[in-house]
């Protein structure tokens, strides 16, 4: 048992072992000999603690010593008027709240329900949501301000609102931070965002006024931690940093229902350094989706998005369990994801590119193992052929399969290694790897990998793109892939031949 964060008001613990998300049995959480519940994740927290204290944690067999940290003032946001009825707009409240106090202080957020417009956050504050307490965002589109996509001037340019990779004017979320750092939002309560009460929906995917706002934007910021809460009902994606580092998400809990659309859990945008452990993710949309801009803003700002760890995370109900792009422009790089649980997932891994993203970055160094996914259509899917998002996804230069020139615009797609994996219940594909002629994926690694089939599946399409076939349990396909290696995969149950090749230089099977 390792410590992963430590608060004023909180510690959070993982357990090491080789079990995906949940530990496998039940075990006891006892602090300082007093018993704090039952548990059966890997990832758990424990709130409700005294600044600048001792305990000792017991669970699963282990004890850890710790001490939280100091905190310089830890105050109720109901001394600032606040009143958490679910009525009264406690906005003004939080936002005095941020304004007056000093870095490194708590703002504590009883039980109850506060109805708030977009609160913006100041360096070194922590909003503790106590149990029980629920943040309600407002429902009316008029309630949110705009984030204008670029603020210039004399020898001034500001990125501050974006939208799908590009620099564009966006609401602002419920709690929102630009520039801001070590910056904090912990606890056992819950964040709703009230999209469903408004008309988020109507229309999505048209601009009106500005863009859908996100559950939680963080914009520039270094030294970011979402701890324990609850984000969901969110008009968009829940959480989206966007060009932050050293950003830490652990043991949350991500819901929105699955005809809510465009619903992502988590967008890290043109990030350095971001960790998501023991997250429970259940949306609309991907579950986990890496970004980093399109051609033209990866031009102006040539920031990929890498150094990435994804682990013990439990991906329910999504398009895609971890996901790249489509706006991969900038580059992904550096990126493990290890015991994680896919379930019923459309897909588990799913890169997704096309011609016109450009070679600015690079998708490369990117490891996934020990991994159990369960009922998931297509494990895994590399699509370099991608038409969604916008008209120019359906354009003859994005799905031809002849073999164009070489430029700016080709993506560049390059080694990924999946070791220690079991898929159960596949139904249209055990992988799908799509290359372009002219940039082909550079290595494909499957190490100790078994995949069996769903016998009552129906035909589907394992990839996005304009000229497709339905299939239905076949087995791993390879398009245009430089190198392919397969070590102890084990493939039962499917239709045709277990492994399917076309434009590989070289595979390896042992």
């Amino acid at each position: 048992m390792k410590i992963l964060s430590i608060t004023s008001k909180s510690a959070t613990f993982e357990l090491e072992n080789l079990s995906p998300y949940y530990s496998g049995n039940n075990f006891l959480i006892e602090l300082n000999e007093k018993l704090v519940r039952q548990e059966n994740r890997n990832v758990f927290s424990v709130f409700g603690l005294s600044p600048n204290t001792d305990y000792i944690c017991k669970a699963n067999g282990e004890s850890v010593k710790f001490r939280t940290l100091q905190s310089s003032i830890e105050i109720s946001v109901t001394k600032f008027g606040a009143v958490g009825d679910g009525i009264h707009d406690d906005t003004g409240a939080f936002t005095v709240a941020m304004n007056c106090l000093p870095e490194n202080s708590v703002l504590t957020v009883p039980a109850g329900q506060y109805l708030l417009k977009p609160v913006f956050f100041k360096s070194g504050i922590t909003v503790y949501l106590e149990k029980g307490a629920k943040i309600c965002g407002a429902a009316a589109r008029g309630d949110y301000p705009v984030l204008p996509g670029v603020l210039e001037g004399i020898g001034c340019r500001r990125n501050i609102g974006t939208w799908q990779g590009e620099e564009d004017d966006c609401f602002a979320s419920v709690f929102t931070a630009y520039g801001q750092n070590n910056i904090a939002i912990i606890g056992e309560g819950e964040i709703d965002c009230g999209a469903a009460q408004g008309d988020w929906y109507f229309n999505h995917r048209v601009k009106r006024g500005a863009w859908r706002p996100r559950g939680l934007f963080f914009n520039r910021c270094d030294g970011v931690t979402v701890l324990g809460v609850t984000v969901r009902n969110t008009p968009s994606w829940n959480i989206h940093p966007y060009f932050c580092s050293n950003v830490k998400l652990y043991d949350l809990v991500l819901e929105n229902s699955t005809d809510m659309p465009t619903t992502d859990g988590i967008d890290p945008d043109c990030c350095t350094g971001v960790e998501i452990i023991g997250v429970k993710i259940s949306v609309g949309d991907d579950c986990i989706a890496l970004k980093s801009g399109t051609f033209e803003f990866a031009k102006r700002y040539k920031t990929p998005c890498k150094g990435v760890t994804i682990r013990n995370c439990l991906m329910r109900e999504g398009h895609g369990g971890v996901v790249f792009g489509s706006e991969l422009s900038g580059g992904i790089e550096d990126v493990t994801v290890s015991k994680c649980l896919f379930e019923g997932t459309d897909r588990g891994l799913r890169i997704k590119t096309r011609r016109g993203r450009g070679r600015i970055g690079k998708c490369d160094g990117v490891t996934f193992s020990d991994i159990v996914m369960k009922n998931v259509k297509v494990p895994f899917v590399i699509n370099m052929y991608y038409n969604m998002g916008d008209e120019t996804g359906h354009t003859e230069y994005v799905w031809s399969t002849d073999k164009l020139p070489v430029d700016e615009r080709t993506p560049l797609i390059g080694s990924f290694v999946f070791k220690d994996m079991v898929c159960t219940g596949v139904e249209y594909a055990a992988a799908s790897f799509h290359g372009l002629p002219e940039a082909p994926i550079k290595s494909i690694t499957f190490d100790h990998v078994s995949f069996t089939f769903n016998e009552n599946a129906e035909e589907g399409f394992p990839v996005m793109r304009e000229k497709k076939n339905a299939v239905k349990n076949q087995g791993l396909d390879f398009r245009c892939v430089e190198r392919v290696f397969l070590k102890n995969v084990v493939i039962s149950g499917q239709i045709g031949e277990p492994v399917l090749t076309e434009d590989v230089k070289k595979i390896t099977i042992l």
